[in-house]
């Protein structure tokens, strides 16, 4: 066992002030708490600053693929891993660590932070702030932590190493397959760029002849302004069902026990990588469903964050009940759950701007069921949906492989770090783990 300090060439804490931040993409981004989740750092979040600011944070010490990043409040012991070093600063509430490379492996300091034991020491200084819980800076050079020889960090890194690169290799196939499906609903639904070439005599591009004729060739005025021919506007209410949840007493254990029934808050929806939900945190007793009125809602199903914050998005990928923080939208509608998904990320911003309150904003099923909605006409739709339809499936079977890679890799990291278990693990092509 040694002490962190004793086996990093570098820890800095950073300035505890706020860097003046601009409303424009610079080439300089701060890193702050809010990016840091999981073993990685998340730059497509960060706030971007003047090249002047960007000096003056980084005065004490620059960033450098392989450093480690910790916060130390709000959250604390989130773990990060630098894998872009150039343009980017540390933001307040974090520390930076460099191990040597003499006698600690970069990658191998990384999985000890993510491992229960740090995590204990991390949690462990909870309750040191009067307002808000920190981790002292004096006490973030002082963590133990166990060093075997370079050769068996190394292996150790190399193992949990090819878990999450390809866990990150399936969420990147994730953000790729959600990409197309977004960029062909703004295609056809928002900017009708088969009807605008059809009014000037083109061909749709990447489109057949008969997915073509589909598509009206002129537009016509409505309340959302000029919308394909034929195509009608309603409310959404009128296009889908949109229902909501309840939390039944938790004072009253045989509403929880046995647990039988997914049961989903917006928590569970809280970091989630695909807008998929493949099980939740808590479940109910047949007695709890019975205390919500929508029931168990089928496989399919749009879950939408209704508050505390409105917005998050998932389809069901197992029957569950909903609590009363969301808005939930069931198949059978004129419009589908997952054409839904597409038409809230399109109009989020209208969403949240009918939302009130005075402790914090909500949507209510009341305020959400009048937004207008263009509802195409029904064998667009249907050319539309087995498409999306692919590409989600896609997206689901990857998700449910990374997650089961992540239990793997939740099971070895402590059982490795620990020494309770010893290499060699073989991990074959495809991120399966083998001789364990």
């Amino acid at each position: 066992m040694v002490a962190i300090e004793d086996v990093c060439e570098l820890i800095v804490d950073c300035v505890n002030k706020t860097a003046p931040v601009v409303d424009r993409v610079t080439p300089y981004r701060m890193i702050r708490t809010t990016n840091v989740r999981n073993g990685r750092i998340d730059l497509t979040e960060c706030r971007h600053v003047e090249e002047a600011t960007y000096k003056t944070w980084t005065r004490r010490a620059q960033l450098q693929v392989g450093d480690v990043v910790l916060t130390r409040e709000a959250p604390i012991g989130e773990v990060g891993f630098v894998t872009q070093a150039e343009g980017v600063f540390l933001g307040q509430r974090l520390m930076q660590y460099r191990a040597n490379p003499k006698v600690l492996d970069s990658r191998y300091l990384l999985y000890c932070f993510l491992s229960p034991a740090l995590q204990h020491q991390f949690g462990s200084h909870e309750g040191s702030g009067s307002v808000v819980s920190h981790i002292r800076v004096g006490d973030c050079f002082k963590f133990k932590l166990q060093l075997p020889p370079l050769h068996v960090q190394r292996e150790i890194a190399k193992t949990l190493g090819a878990l999450d690169d390809r866990i990150t290799l399936l969420r990147e196939t994730n953000t790729t397959l959600e990409a197309i499906a977004q960029a062909l609903f703004k295609s056809w639904f928002v900017d009708f760029d088969p009807v605008h070439a059809k009014m000037q005599g083109r061909a749709p591009e990447g489109m057949d002849q008969a997915t073509a004729a589909l598509f009206p060739d002129s537009f016509e005025e409505s309340e959302l302004g000029p919308v394909p021919k034929g195509w009608r506007v309603m409310p959404i209410g009128d296009a889908v069902e949109a229902v909501g949840g309840a939390t039944p007493d938790t004072k009253t254990p045989e509403y929880w026990e046995p647990a039988e029934h997914f049961w989903t808050t917006p928590k569970d929806l809280s970091g989630i990588p695909s807008p998929v939900l493949l099980g939740t945190e808590r479940k109910l007793s047949d007695a709890g469903l019975k205390k919500i009125s929508s029931g168990l809602l089928p496989v399919g199903s749009l879950l939408m964050s209704s508050r505390a914050p409105i917005g998050y998005l998932a389809m069901t990928q197992v029957p569950m009940a909903i609590n009363q923080g969301y808005i939930a939208i069931p198949p059978g509608g004129k419009l589908s759950p997952l054409y839904m998904l597409f038409w809230c990320q399109t109009n989020m911003d209208s969403i949240k701007g009918r939302a009130n309150g005075s402790t914090f904003m909500e949507i209510s099923k009341k305020a959400f069921r009048p937004i207008p909605a263009l509802v195409p006409s029904q064998a667009v739709l249907d050319a539309f949906e087995p498409v999306t339809t692919q590409l989600f499936a896609r997206l689901v079977k990857n998700e449910k492989q990374a997650q089961s890679l992540a239990s793997i890799r939740d099971i070895l990291l402590p059982r490795l770090i620990s020494g309770q278990l010893r290499l060699p693990v073989k991990i074959n092509q495809s991120g399966e783990c083998n001789g364990v």
